[in-house]
């Protein structure tokens, strides 16, 4: 690495100008990099999707999105059944182009069944589901939407307005996905500021910031060139620009410090640099790859937009390594003593605060390892509850928007939620439907007879359920229909769900264990020890174990939801969430995992024993890993800030995992287990006849 050092240096004129023109390039293309990100959550192959995509290729609409809704309330006494009030409805339902626009309403003859679905007991409320035509793109009902809402608007039955509501009206009234990355970005930023503000007391702080502001720019226009190769999920952009605003600043503080502490102990600046890229910078490189492999098991797994997540996360560490081993380093021998402006006292590398917390954490390492394991496995149980799926539409319908109140007018006057995510069914007979209305969770089977529920002599139907789909009712109702009748006939969201949950953790078992075995033959490689690299793996599972559980509790069961982000329970955890989170947590616990390995090593080899290294280890990274955790939690409280509940779910549990891991799992846990185990961290049966240095290099004054 200090050949490496001294030769980046040598070139440093042309490593800034290379970095300036890409980060600008990637700065000034980046909207259009966000305008080719993909909506797409399709499963190729499985036989949901397929029936859906035949269902929207032959009739233009629905399959996996779901209808939009028009509801009526007449007050007392008037009724849905009065004459009056239905010939104004239909007049109401007229309006709407006879062309590409399906409807099923209590109006349709035939069908008592769905019409008693479709209208509360009291016959005063009563619901139409529309299908409109769909887009491609964030908004399937962008067009279609605003013209149903003015329609309706201007149509009045029995005195009264007609709302529109549904599963997509009700997204897009929740702020949907269309606010500027940006926010999101400036957010985090302003968290980072004033935590490196508080840790370097000078212009230094800003370091950090700009080598995070060239590894999410350069990283998107990486993605733009990878967005013309394949799709890439809008997901992406969260993670760039805020895991990268995270990790970027990470490396670059990791380095930062550990230069400082070379110039506070009064080596020169070049000297100084060489000796942080030998230990800091190593450790940032395996840092990275170690990230990089974790994110493996979405890259290998069978579903595209999380294969994309996956590539698109993958770059996120590997430019952010690029960025801290490159640049920075010049920046730091070019202008680093500048930067130390304030001055206004001599810096302490180790932390007195650490210090005091790494001896007792030593002094009492079995009480404080089995304290620390209980309370991680007490958060750990409410994940044996998880269960996969969308948000329960309860969740997405508590704003104060026309959608929602339109929603809860509906379902509080007794009309099920499971009407406005129905199952969708397509057959050339009647057998299919037959079969299905008896089914326990159905509450109809809707067929109208419209030229635009007919395709040759495919014939479509509605099936609406009697619970939500997303609830467990409404899940074992959708299992029930799919094993009733061929699957390949079903579609609808909500079967579309349960295609999702096996394609993606049907064979992820595997994949974990891959990803596993690389890290450890990685950190065992790195750190030149058996036990660290099993101790580090198994520690990882049990804090990203605990955070599920949290998320589980804040999001499945409503404990905090109302007070943390003004949501009701989900109901569910969405179902890509658990393995996305996975996949991140593990290789950014093993950021700081190997942060503070690396550093009680280092002491280990300059001769103190193992209980004086973890302690000296601590001192010095204590201040590091909680600063640079802080600074991610900051990045993913900004990235709950998305009206998205799926990305509020998943950034809940980054930063519930990341704040737990450097607190009581690094904090406390690490250092007791190191303690604990003395020598045997230490066991390699690889050793050569030299003395090996393992991950860090000594430095070469030990006087500090």
């Amino acid at each position: 690495m200090r050949r490496w050092t001294t030769w980046v240096l040598r070139l440093r004129w042309l490593v800034i100008v290379g970095w300036v023109a890409v980060a600008v390039t990637g700065g000034v293309l980046a909207p259009r990099t966000i305008d080719r990100l993909s909506y797409d959550f399709g499963l190729p192959g499985q036989p949901a999707y397929e029936t859906n995509e035949k269902i929207l290729a032959e009739f233009g609409n629905g399959g996996a999105t779901d209808p939009l809704a028009v509801a009526l309330s007449v007050p007392a006494p008037a009724s849905v059944d009065d004459a009056g009030v239905r010939q104004q409805f239909a007049a109401a339902l007229d309006r709407l182009p006879d062309k590409g626009w399906r409807v099923v309403s209590m109006l349709d003859a035939g069908n008592e069944q769905a019409q008693q679905a479709l209208t509360s007991a009291d016959r005063r409320t009563t619901v139409a589901l529309v299908y409109p035509p769909v887009l491609p793109g964030p908004a399937a009902y962008e067009a279609a939407l605003p013209r149903l809402t003015a329609s309706m608007a201007s149509a009045k039955v029995a005195g009264q307005p007609l709302q529109v509501t549904g599963v997509e009206a009700l997204r897009e009234g929740g702020g949907g996905s269309d606010r500027p990355i940006i926010v999101e970005i400036a957010l985090g930023a302003g968290g980072a500021i004033i935590v490196l503000g508080l840790v370097f007391g000078s212009l230094l702080a800003i370091l950090p910031l700009l080598m995070a502001a060239t590894a999410i720019s350069t990283t998107f226009l990486l993605i733009l060139g990878l967005s013309t190769a394949t799709d890439v999920s809008f997901i992406v952009q969260y993670l760039v620009g805020l895991i990268g605003l995270g990790v970027a600043i990470d490396y670059a503080l990791l380095i930062v410090m550990r230069w400082r502490e070379e110039r506070a102990a009064g080596v020169g600046n070049t000297e100084a640099v060489g000796t942080a890229m030998a230990t800091a910078g190593r450790a940032v490189l395996f840092s990275g790859v170690t990230v990089a492999v974790s994110l493996l098991a979405l890259v290998v797994v069978p579903v595209p937009f999380l294969r994309s997540v996956g590539f698109g996360g993958l770059l996120i560490p590997l430019v952010s390594v690029a960025v801290a081993l490159t640049l920075l380093p010049v920046i730091l021998a070019t202008v680093g003593p500048r930067l130390e402006w304030p001055h206004r006292k001599r810096h302490q590398a180790d932390s007195r605060l650490w210090k005091r917390i790494g001896r007792v954490v030593v002094r009492h390492r079995v009480v404080a390892a089995l304290l620390a394991t209980a309370a991680l496995a007490a958060m750990f149980a409410p994940a044996l509850g998880l269960r996969l799926g969308s948000p329960e539409l309860a969740a997405i319908s508590a704003g104060t928007d026309p959608a929602a109140k339109a929603y809860r007018t509906a379902t509080d006057a007794g009309i099920s939620a499971g009407i406005f995510r129905p199952v969708e069914i397509v057959s050339s007979t009647d057998d299919a439907f037959n079969r299905v209305r008896t089914i326990e969770g159905v509450a109809a089977v809707a067929t109208p007879e419209t030229a635009a529920w007919k395709q040759g002599d495919q014939r479509l139907a509605a099936v609406l359920l009697t619970n939500d789909a997303a609830t467990p009712a409404g899940q074992e109702a959708v299992d029930r229909i799919r094993h009733a009748v061929p699957e390949s006939t079903v579609g609808g969201s909500a079967a579309e769900d349960a295609d999702s949950v096996t394609a993606i953790y049907g064979n992820v078992g595997w994949i974990l264990v891959l990803v596993a075995l690389v890290t450890v033959v990685l950190l065992a490689r790195a750190l030149r020890s058996i036990w660290l690299p099993i101790k580090a793996l198994v520690q990882n599972v049990v804090s990203i174990g605990a955070a599920y559980g949290l998320t589980v509790l804040i999001w499945q069961t409503g404990y905090g939801a109302q007070t943390l982000f003004g949501a009701e329970a989900s109901g569910t955890i969405t179902f890509w969430v658990p393995l996305a989170a996975f996949s991140f947590l593990f290789g950014l616990s093993m950021d700081y995992e190997l942060f503070i390995l690396s550093r009680i090593k280092e002491e280990h080899d300059a001769g103190l024993s193992t209980p004086d290294a973890t302690v000296a280890g601590i001192s010095y990274t204590g201040r590091l890993v909680s600063s640079a955790a802080l600074i991610l939690f900051l990045a993913f409280v900004a990235l709950s800030t998305v009206p998205v509940i799926d990305v509020k779910i998943f950034a809940t549990t980054l930063a519930l995992g990341i704040i737990l891991d450097a607190t009581i799992v690094r904090s406390v846990l690490t250092p007791a287990l190191v303690a604990w185990f003395g020598n045997l961290n230490w066991w390699w049966p690889f050793r050569s006849s030299t003395v090996p240095v393992g991950l860090t290099e000594p430095a070469p004054n030990k006087s500090k």
